[in-house]
């Protein structure tokens, strides 16, 4: 065998294994999204919350439930190859980056600031949520270094990362006033974005809002600058 056809066999490995690891990743994201909502439906109703169309809403409208979901999706479109397409290559790259940001930064906030707190027993099937808040995290971070180099970035693109999460954020804000707390979920989902978890009120949600948003920023950053050292060593 020659070294170029050493290369291809090896690349070729590589390649395989990263498709397999990606669909597998995308499986077990699926696996713990369903098992999340079967636990969580079945809590609720043993709290007296039956109507199931508010019961989806309020999961379907989780954070980490819309950046799984979309990390689930990405991960199977990587691995039957749909982004090589050159007109939704640039596209995609953002998407990617949005989305690996989103779920980063998901897992940062929830080891750090939700991780200490009690939930009630059977609010939570415990692999799932370890899933949801990390290992899923850990490794859309992993995959996109391994493969920045392939990644059309740039900054002008941190302006998009930050509209999925303000989308969500207005949503959840204006939402939340107007809808009574029901045995599915806090209005606000999380209580860092409610009013009342702080002395200072909505100045502390503010507060919160802009360290959520300066991180998103960083990490971000961090990605972009990876790929763009990346592309440049290809080059």
């Amino acid at each position: 065998m020659t070294v170029k056809e050493d290369v291809r066999v090896t690349s070729d490995l590589r390649s395989r294994t990263l498709l397999m690891a990606r669909l597998g990743m995308a499986a077990l994201i699926a696996a713990a999204l369903l098992g999340q909502l079967l636990t969580s439906l079945q809590f609720w109703g043993e709290r007296g919350a039956t109507d199931l169309a508010v019961n989806l809403v309020a999961y379907g409208s989780l954070f980490t439930v819309l950046s799984n979901t979309a990390s689930m999706v990405l991960l199977i479109a990587l691995a039957l190859g749909l982004p090589r397409r050159d007109r939704l290559s640039r596209r995609f790259d953002v998407v990617l980056l949005a989305t690996t940001t989103c779920m980063v930064v998901t897992g940062v906030v929830y080891n750090a600031l939700m991780r200490p707190i009690e939930l009630p027993d059977g609010a939570t099937l415990v692999w799932a949520n370890e899933v949801l808040h990390v290992i899923a995290p850990v490794w859309m971070l992993v995959d996109w270094v391994v493969t920045a180099g392939a990644r059309d970035v740039h900054r002008r693109d941190l302006a998009a990362v930050l509209v999925f999460p303000a989308a969500w954020l207005c949503y959840t804000l204006l939402r939340a006033p107007s809808t009574p707390e029901e045995a599915a979920s806090n209005p606000y989902w999380y209580p860092h974005l409610d009013p009342a978890t702080y002395d200072n009120g909505a100045f502390g949600v503010a507060t919160t809002c802009l360290a959520i948003t300066a991180a998103l920023l960083l990490v971000a950053g961090g990605l972009i600058a990876i790929a763009r050292r990346r592309s440049l060593h290809r080059g």
